[in-house]
């Protein structure tokens, strides 16, 4: 019945035009003459989403309150703020959010970005100037204004890497950073040191060589057996994210620090950045609840989880390459302990210092209530996540030459293992990787040789495996499969070229082999190349 009568309505809005002005002149409800410069100022971050009772009841109540309660929140003054002053930087090239690189006179760089956001430029043009922006526009009241500064705190707890970001006001006549002052007046922003780049290293990440991107890292894990990932640190940040209801978590969402270890290696650790959409509240209107039905991304934070496919919808290309080798004990155990560190005096504390004084009046109790409830139900969470995560596997090796082990042990186990087959004389283990895999909870394990001379081996016979999916890309591979699943449909199939390659007998295995080269395609840094 909703859906009969609300769909014409929203074409109807459609229809409309854009309101020319749509956001606040000012985040000061009175912006009279500043003769001085106060230390602080009393601001809104954003009257514009206040609604009637129409408007909540069609578009959702969201954060509406949150963004139109005054609060008391510093003047940035980029003279002052850092010891030593901030100069700008380079400008951020961010769709929605007004943002733009500042670097402090010690050389380490910040980011400075505005808290709200415009979506203008994320719609196609056709519906630039319609009703449509207003509803996206709208949209934003979604997210809390203020919900990334509960996070350090409660990262800090969990033992996650984390920034430390502050919000301010930058008054209307601020020209600190010159000709790219003009763009934040008037606005509340957040400030927060940059982890990126070798710079921003020193007295942050003791013992780090590098900080970059997730596709520089992941060039670097796919180029050499010397670059590996830290699983388990990037899981326990992933579980944080769930509980928190952060669903925008892609891949450009992280930077990662390298850190020498022992035999030559490099292990990649990840730092999540970016919590803007923490505590999302969006279903909770008619047209809205629609939209949550179409786009299932959009999660609600509340008491219980909505859906941990919808939450990790964003994140599906990270996770894939990333949680790759653990199981699903670990999944439980990282859950319990984030459960054990993430106490009651630990989530009120934080969300009582993140949250300014009267936003925590109206709020707080309701957030805290809601984390606590999240967190008492975070191991079935991270039991969903991982049956999700486990249904189809991505173990790729890297551009050295390697071996593919895969043991069809019985009904209910199989073990594919991956081996350097040339292996460093530092490194007396040749191991890489090493997974069980169950049957009734992975369909399918792909196996991607990448460049090299690679080589892969199947042994056992059983009634039950997952699939087994080689890619063997470019350069001469070998594969040799002697194992037998019972049944008419072979468990094995061989993606590559037909020609330079050494397949023996393989009753198991289905050739699917071409003159073409698109079994190759590989994407490495999720650009979808």
């Amino acid at each position: 019945m909703i859906l009969r009568y609300s769909l014409p309505f929203c074409l109807l809005l459609t229809a409309g035009c854009a309101r020319q002005k749509f956001f606040q002149p000012d985040a000061r409800p009175e912006p009279t003459a500043l003769a001085a410069r106060p230390d602080s100022v009393v601001v809104t971050a954003g009257r514009h989403y206040r609604r009637g009772p129409i408007g909540r009841f069609l578009l959702g109540q969201h954060h509406r309150t949150a963004w139109a309660q005054p609060v008391t929140l510093p003047v940035l003054d980029a003279a002052t703020t850092v010891p030593g002053g901030l100069r700008a930087g380079k400008i951020g090239g961010g769709f929605q959010t007004i943002s733009m690189t500042v670097v402090g006179a010690d050389g380490r760089s910040y980011a400075l970005r505005s808290i709200d956001k415009d979506p203008y430029r994320t719609l196609p043009k056709v519906l630039r100037h319609t009703f449509v922006l207003n509803l996206v526009r709208d949209a934003t009241a979604a997210g809390h204004p203020y919900g990334a500064f509960v996070v350090p705190p409660l990262a800090e707890a969990a033992g996650v890497r984390h920034t430390k970001p502050r919000a301010y006001y930058v008054r209307p006549d601020e020209t600190g950073f010159g000709e790219a002052s003009a763009r934040y007046h008037g606005r509340v922003v957040l400030l927060e040191e940059k982890l990126e780049g070798k710079q921003n290293i020193a007295g942050r990440l003791p013992g780090a060589t590098d900080l970059d991107e997730s596709d520089t890292m992941l060039e670097a894990r796919y180029k050499s057996p010397k670059n590996t990932v830290h699983e388990a640190a990037f899981l326990r940040a992933r579980l944080l994210d769930l509980w928190l209801g952060d669903w925008d978590r892609h891949e450009g969402q992280w930077t990662w620090a390298a850190y020498p270890q022992a035999q030559g290696q490099t292990r990649w650790e990840p730092i999540p950045q970016d919590r803007d959409q923490v505590f999302f509240r969006f279903d909770d209107g008619v047209l809205s609840w629609l939209v949550s039905k179409v786009v299932p991304k959009f999660r609600t934070f509340g008491p219980r989880y909505e859906s941990i496919e919808g939450y990790t919808r964003n994140s599906r290309y990270i996770d894939a390459h990333v949680l790759t080798e653990l199981d699903r004990r670990t999944y439980l155990a990282t859950a319990r302990d984030l459960q054990r560190r993430l106490s009651d005096s630990v989530i009120t504390s934080a969300v009582r210092q993140g949250l300014p004084q009267a936003v925590f009046r109206q709020e707080g109790p309701r957030m805290i209530a809601a984390l606590q409830a999240r967190r008492d139900a975070l191991p079935k969470a991270a039991a969903d996540y991982y049956r999700l995560r486990a249904r189809t596997v991505l173990v790729a090796g890297t551009d050295a030459d390697e071996r593919f082990v895969v043991e069809r042990l019985n009904d209910t186990a199989t073990v594919v293992s991956v081996y350097e087959l040339k292996p460093s004389a530092k490194r007396p283990d040749s191991l890489l990787y090493r997974r069980v895999f169950h049957p009734a909870e992975t369909r399918t394990v792909q196996l991607h040789g990448l460049q090299g001379d690679d080589e892969f081996e199947l042994r056992g016979s059983v009634r039950r495996s997952p699939f087994i999916a080689i890619y063997g890309g470019p350069h001469e591979d070998k594969v040799r499969d002697e194992s037998r699943v019972a049944g008419l449909r072979r468990r094995t199939r061989f993606y590559d070229t037909s020609r330079n390659n050494d397949v023996g007998p393989a009753p198991e295995l289905k050739d699917k082999t071409s003159h073409g080269v698109g079994s190759h395609a590989f994407d490495r840094d999720g650009s979808g190349r």
